[in-house]
């Protein structure tokens, strides 16, 4: 692939073999940014897994980046009201299934109660291509709506690797002090070793990078000594 002036010439300005510790490496990201808007930082980490193992949850960043989640929860009309009073944007059931089924996807997320499921399951082909099916491993499928929509509008955020072991999601802005930045990428790391499946290899995270949507990638030292 071709990259353009800019983009070469963010490569003379670090050692794109070296690997940095997580400070320096989210301070590089942020010196590295070359484009006039204001550009999603991300990580992508390469795990050791065998073809039977996934790893899949969500977690709540100490520092947020994104704007305020719209939260759609698929409930019976009685809860309702618990819904919106939560902070759901959308919620109901017969009246949304219908939407959705009709092509509506006018929320970031969605939400469904148990007794919802057998009807929302029915919306695959529409919520599955776009990521939004409600799934009980995210949490996305539970009987406590508040505590739920609660976390979603924290900004609670699912990660997953996909089929070739990567795990790849947004940790930040450019536009963010990079400490912030730093301790986002810190927890998430915690957070996916303490859901790495029990019978992993010893060597279960390969390699970490980071960069902005635009700029190169920067390795990340994600062991003790690692950084060259």
């Amino acid at each position: 692939m071709k990259h353009g002036k800019n983009y070469r010439n963010a490569l003379t300005k670090y050692d794109p073999a070296k690997s940095y510790d997580v400070a320096k490496a989210c301070q590089l990201v942020k010196d590295l940014h070359f484009v006039k808007f204001d550009e999603t930082v991300e990580l992508s980490v390469s795990l050791n897994l065998e073809k039977n193992q996934t790893v899949r949850d969500t977690l709540v960043f100490p520092h947020q980046f994104t704007g305020e989640k719209r939260v759609l929860v698929f409930c019976k009309e009685d809860r309702v009201q618990e819904a919106l009073d939560a902070g759901a944007t959308y919620a109901g059931s017969t009246e949304y299934l219908d939407k959705v089924k009709g092509g509506w996807l006018d929320f970031d997320v969605a939400v469904a109660t148990p007794d919802m499921m057998k009807d929302v399951g029915r919306l695959g082909m529409v919520l599955g291509r776009k990521g939004l099916m409600p799934n009980p491993k995210t949490g996305t499928v539970t009987p406590n709506i508040a505590a739920a929509v609660a976390e979603l509008k924290k900004g609670r955020t699912e990660f997953r690797a996909d089929k070739t072991g990567v795990v790849h999601i947004p940790v930040g802005k450019v536009s963010m002090d990079s400490k912030d930045t730093a301790e986002n990428v810190a927890a998430f790391l915690d957070e996916l070793d303490r859901k790495k499946p029990a019978d992993a290899k010893t060597d279960f995270i390969r390699s970490v990078s980071i960069s902005s949507s635009m700029g190169p990638g920067v390795w990340v030292s994600f062991k003790e000594g690692d950084e060259e």
